[in-house]
């Protein structure tokens, strides 16, 4: 109960201090309002640029003349016959593999120990 009303204390001072600091903002802001009138910042002049180099014109280029469409080759068409195939030899060599090497008889996993279970004490 105690920390409760401490905390509302501490509250009431807090807004208490804020509301006295707007009265002083207002008499801040009065004064800079009745500022004598402040003397006008000159012009700065403007940058000249310098001239910027000029572009030498290149000559025109000459392009060699394209091909005539008599001296290009000619597509085969469709009634022209096709190259055949080269043949597969009648007879295929057999391969050999060579001999799988000897395995190693795995080792013997060992055998996990048993656990003796606890039978309870007979009854009477």
């Amino acid at each position: 109960m105690a920390a409760s009303s401490n905390c509302s204390i501490l509250y009431a001072i807090v807004a208490l201090l804020s509301f006295s600091s707007i009265s002083t903002t207002s008499h801040a802001a009065r004064g800079l309002l009745q500022l004598p009138n402040l003397p006008t910042i000159p012009s700065l002049p403007l940058p000249t640029m310098p001239q910027l180099p000029t572009i030498p014109t290149l000559p025109a280029t000459t392009l060699p003349p394209l091909p005539s469409v008599a001296s290009l080759p000619t597509l085969p068409t469709a009634n022209s016959p096709m190259p055949s195939l080269p043949t597969l030899p009648s007879v295929v060599p057999k391969m050999t593999l060579p001999p799988m090497p000897a395995l190693n008889p795995l080792p013997n996993m060992p055998s996990l120990p048993t656990i003796p279970t606890i039978s309870p004490p007979p009854s009477n």
